[in-house]
């Protein structure tokens, strides 16, 4: 399967995807209970919508797909649900990450929570619950998609299954990645089950989940072996994400550099830079973490002292190295699945660990 090929699939799959989440957006207040005196309760509706529909890739949606056709290249009982369940337990995430990292925008327009405490300048408690109530709403509603979809039984309740496991999961991950700035400096396990538990698990772990019982597969089997190929995958995607955040290009990434180190976390990107200086350089660097009115000065000195000590460099190898090796786990899954299909997940790791933006 050559790389064109792959993402024309992508492209049609997101294009599909899109025309469909429109599609449940506009019959969605018809289709819950809404007091016909409530002003708010539309309001959230439409800005659920407008967040929901401002969305990238969908890389989660393709790798639902890709992972259904592991089984089977016919049309899968399930995926659409799959689909809408992934990406509105996706908004859910966005609006109370914006909110915990106080964001003022996201995917290009204001994040929800900005747009509330616009609506409600002289209530801001009103703007917090309301945030914080649509982001529950979100999360209701990716549950609520799979129970009134028209599958077998057995199938919805595997799939309420996962996205449950994966929602408390992705929780317990939030609360640590908060829990990790607090007193000392963590270690790497520390960084890798934060990426595990808040990333990994709903963006690839439960999407192929999903794909596989969409298609008539059996997760369960091989869970030990998707949930480290998915571990893998997204340690190596934080940690380019960590890596962009602070010697990326901030005209191609289209946002500035260094706001990691501003709010103070301890990145994979910190963590190299703190075990390689010491000293000025260190107090340099120890200076400008956690100060959120850190200059763009300060931030391109600390930048300057890492690409000196070769940061930048030990942090793609790091990279290339969690690729390689979920590349040689999806690799294994030949005898068992596609081989076509298995080609795009050997692929994705490595392919995840070049990418630059």
């Amino acid at each position: 399967m050559t790389t064109p090929h792959v993402l024309e699939r992508a492209a049609r799959c997101t294009q599909r995807f899109n025309t469909l989440f429109a599609e449940y957006f506009d019959t969605l207040g018809a289709d819950l209970e809404v007091p016909s005196y409530s002003r708010f309760t539309p309001d959230c509706l439409r800005l659920l919508r407008e967040l929901s529909l401002r969305g990238g890739k969908r890389m989660r949606v393709v790798l639902l797909h890709e992972a259904a056709r592991l089984v089977t290249d016919e049309p899968a009982d399930g995926l659409d649900a799959a689909a809408l369940s992934i990406e509105l337990l996706q908004t859910h995430g966005l609006i109370h990450d914006d909110l915990i990292d106080d964001s003022p925008t996201r995917r290009g327009g204001p994040s929800t929570w900005y747009a509330y405490r616009a609506r409600f300048p002289d209530h801001p408690q009103t703007a917090l619950g309301m945030t914080v109530l649509a982001g529950d709403l979100a999360l209701a509603l990716s549950l609520k998609v799979l129970l009134d979809a028209e599958m077998p039984t057995s199938l919805r309740q595997a799939m309420v299954e996962v996205q449950t496991r994966t929602a408390a999961d992705t929780f317990t991950g939030q609360i640590v990645d908060l829990e990790r700035d607090f007193g000392t400096a963590p270690g790497e396990d520390v960084l890798h089950g934060v990426a595990d538990l808040k990333s990994a698990r709903y963006s690839i772990l439960a999407p192929m989940q999903l794909g596989l019982l969409a298609a008539g597969g059996e997760p369960g089997h091989v869970n030990g072996e998707l949930r480290a190929y998915a571990r893998l995958t997204g340690i190596c995607g934080q940690m380019r994400d960590d890596h962009l955040d602070l010697f990326g290009d901030a005209a191609s990434m289209g946002k500035p550099v260094g706001s990691d180190l501003r709010q103070g976390k301890h990145s994979y990107a910190v963590r190299h830079l703190l075990a390689a200086v010491d000293g000025a350089e260190r107090r340099i660097v120890e200076s400008a973490l956690g100060d959120p009115a850190c200059t763009d000065e300060a931030v391109a000195a600390v930048r300057e002292i890492g690409e000196r000590h070769c940061v930048p460099e030990r942090i793609r190898a790091d990279m290339r190295r969690h690729a390689r090796e979920a590349s040689a786990i999806a690799a294994g899954w030949r005898p068992r699945w596609r081989s076509e299909a298995v080609a795009f997940f050997e692929q994705l790791p490595l392919w995840t660990a070049e990418r630059n933006g």
